[in-house]
């Protein structure tokens, strides 16, 4: 009989000299990426003799979403051992940053059944949980052939992926018959996944909500403020994409905001010094994050050349753009710099955060722009207007308080998944000693 994933198999065989191909090529401005190599295919020196709860988080943003999830897990579940895995070193740097030596961590090998099966053989989670798009359809069978429960959490699938997924119809539906549950984001994302494997999807909400901003972020944030210079207004560009830094470079030559300062946060590490490359090209006074000392009166431009520090950064900052949204990227995560009470600048691009976005549009915590030049129009307008600077900062703290109880859901089906596991593994040695 026709298998769909045996088509998916084979694909993935075809594309393995592109892998390697590509580790080398993402290699060149992050060299991370040929560290671990062994693990992307199944081999790990990492142990532990505790049971495993397993979450996958693939980078940053969702290794910092599940922040609040893993305190609860620990508290809940003591004696188990927390694993986590990734796909890029950005996020697994994140990871020791925010967890140490609470978690374990390792990249998730790629999606070839034999790299799956050393996998799973070697951790034997009790259970998995995937976050938001993470499906990858080996994985999902081999842990159904093993009776462990899988759950895709936090999940959001936008209408773009939702078209992807719906050319091979079969292979998604098998795919998402074989998770355990999927709990989504929104009611949209709900119907999206369940339209695609025609099941019931329940709606969470999202984990990004409930991430609570660290008092040390905090603090630092205000350790920043005063090397930017108290009176200074400030203009943080957060999470910028490529293409993105041109453009508002471009555009705030036009901003009538005396000693204004930029901050420009790449979302990528391996991109700071192609930005502080093209802040020169401009002309403009430009000091680092990474150096020592105050930001002197002069400088124009501050390139935030730092890692895990983005909390701090909203907090230091008058008003922020979210990046990714300029160009059709998708946008990054607005929800952190209203969690500080901090107003946001929104371009047309947020399909990753559809609801949020336009929720935070809706309450008057976040302006959407159409473009660069429009982006400095609404900010040349917003740092001479305090009274409308702060409201928006408090309705951002009014969405996000009022927003959050996605934690509370997600232990509700981990707890459930974990109680089936602990049946399972009762049931199935005596199901074999009577068969």
């Amino acid at each position: 009989m026709f298998n769909p994933r045996h088509i998916y198999t084979l694909g993935l065989w075809l594309l393995l000299p592109y892998v390697f191909f590509h580790l080398l090529w993402r290699a060149r401005k992050q060299p991370e990426y040929l560290q671990h190599i062994g693990e992307r295919f199944g081999r790990y020196s990492a142990r532990t003799d505790k049971p495993v709860i397993w979450l996958h988080t693939v980078s940053v943003g969702e290794t910092r979403a599940v922040a609040t999830l893993v305190q609860n897990l620990r508290e809940r579940y003591p004696d188990h051992q927390i694993l986590l895995t990734h796909t890029t070193p950005t996020g697994r740097a994140a990871s020791e940053q925010l967890y140490g030596a609470d978690v374990l961590r390792v990249y998730l090998p790629y999606d070839y059944p034999f790299a799956v099966k050393r996998f799973l053989r070697h951790f034997r989670p009790r259970i998995g949980v995937l976050m938001e798009t993470e499906i990858w359809f080996n994985l999902i069978h081999a842990c159904r052939t093993d009776a462990l429960p899988l759950l895709l959490l936090n999940a959001r699938l936008s209408e773009r992926s939702a078209r992807r997924y719906a050319r091979f119809p079969k292979l998604s539906r098998a795919g998402l018959h074989e998770l355990h549950l999927v709990a989504a984001q929104t009611e949209d994302d709900a119907m999206r996944f369940a339209s695609l494997g025609n099941l019931a999807v329940p709606v969470m909400g999202n984990l990004k909500f409930d991430i609570v901003p660290p008092a040390a972020m905090l603090e630092l944030g205000t350790d920043l403020r005063r090397r930017f210079g108290s009176e200074r207004p400030v203009f943080l560009a957060a999470s910028t994409r490529e293409g993105e830094e041109a453009l508002l470079l471009d555009a705030l030559s036009h901003a009538n905001v005396e000693h204004l300062l930029t901050v420009i946060v790449p979302r990528h590490p391996q991109r700071f010094d192609e930005v502080a490359a093209l802040i020169e090209q401009h002309g403009l006074r430009m000091q680092r994050r990474s150096g020592s000392g105050s930001i002197a009166p002069e400088t124009q431009v501050l390139l935030g050349d730092s890692m895990g520090e983005m909390f701090a950064y909203y907090a230091a900052c008058d008003i922020a753009y979210i990046g990714g949204s300029l160009l059709p990227f998708g946008g990054q995560n607005l929800i952190e710099a209203c969690a500080v009470g901090k107003p946001v600048l929104l371009g047309p691009h947020t399909y990753n955060f559809t609801q949020a976005a336009e929720l935070a549009v809706d309450c008057g915590a976040a302006v959407r722009v159409s473009h660069a030049d429009d982006l400095v129009h609404q900010l040349n307008i917003l740092l001479h207007d305090v009274d409308r600077l702060k409201q928006m900062g408090e309705n951002g703290e009014r969405f996000v308080s009022g927003s959050r109880g996605a934690t509370k859901c997600a232990m509700t089906h981990i707890s459930l998944a974990m109680n089936q596991a602990l049946y399972n593994e009762l049931i199935s040695p005596q199901v074999k000693s009577t068969s």
